[in-house]
């Protein structure tokens, strides 16, 4: 009886115990089993329409094909070339100087776990999409070296983590948006090179408090560019009144020649009258 009831005892309490490890074994499977097939459609869609819009001539995303972006995180690496992943999202693509050509698509707002997007030195063209005001945790932006055109987005300020800009050396023109100034954490500022005009906006080139103040050189080779930290306004139309300057100098100028020639001929010409006069007075005269 004893013996029965020390049997029925270890059953009761071993029975339990394998259920729950066997829950947890199926649980652990299973979820082995689901995680590496899972993937954010949002990245899938953005990486597909990125390298739709992208030319690729010298093939270095090699292995950016379609069924890498329907899967392209393996824990904190990438299958594909210069992204780099996190929590299975897509993290950073950095896709410098890779010869690609084309446009940036507006539909890399829908990567929206992006925190840094480097395509420096490459020949892309067209405008910057200001749907990248969607990247919500971007901070780092370098798109420099390129051939990009148009104005610079006024909704990146939207990207409040932003912390580097970089856009030298493209064609951007217009001005400086002023919300850009709103952006307290940017550190790095560079738009020098391009096609630019207008006033710096004093928000960013004259900074204050724990601010940076960005130097010369992040605004410097844009012709029609002024505004602190480059030559004030003032500076900027002195040249054009020394143009007028100039114009009204010349004018003045050749007045006082034209006034002068015409003041020696008149007195040329009173001198001869005189002399004309004389000559005539002398003759009438009589002799005594």
């Amino acid at each position: 009886m004893k013996k029965h009831h020390h049997h029925h005892y270890n059953h009761h309490h071993r029975h339990p115990t394998s259920t729950t490890t066997s829950f947890f074994i199926f649980s652990l499977l299973l979820h082995l089993h689901i995680q590496p097939s899972t993937s954010d459609p949002s990245d899938e869609a953005c990486l597909t329409q990125l390298y739709a819009s992208f030319q690729d001539p010298t093939h270095s995303l090699k292995n950016w094909t379609q069924p890498n972006f329907a899967n392209p995180c393996n824990g904190f690496d990438s299958h594909l070339q210069g992204a780099t992943c996190n929590n299975g999202r897509i993290f950073r693509l950095s896709l410098s100087s890779l010869s690609l050509s084309g446009t940036i698509s507006p539909s890399l707002s829908k990567c929206t776990n992006l925190q840094t997007l480097d395509l420096s030195s490459n020949s892309l063209s067209g405008e910057i999409p200001s749907e990248l005001k969607d990247l919500s945790n971007l901070a780092i932006l370098n798109l420099s070296g390129n051939r990009l055109s148009g104005q610079i987005p006024p909704s990146l300020y939207l990207c409040a983590y932003l912390n580097v800009i970089d856009l030298h050396r493209n064609r951007l023109v217009g001005p400086i948006p002023q919300q850009l100034g709103l952006l307290v954490r940017l550190n790095t500022f560079d738009v020098s090179f391009n096609k630019l005009s207008g006033m710096i906006p004093p928000s960013i080139g004259n900074r204050s408090g724990n601010m940076p103040r960005f130097n010369a050189t992040s605004f410097q080779g844009n012709k029609d560019l002024y505004g602190y930290p480059l030559e004030p306004y003032k500076n900027k139309g002195l040249s054009l009144m020394a143009i007028v300057g100039i114009g009204l100098g010349s004018g003045l100028l050749s007045l006082i020649v034209s006034f002068t020639v015409v003041c020696i001929w008149l007195k040329v010409s009173e001198q001869k009258m005189a002399a004309a006069e004389e000559g005539k007075i002398s003759h009438h005269m009589p002799d005594y």
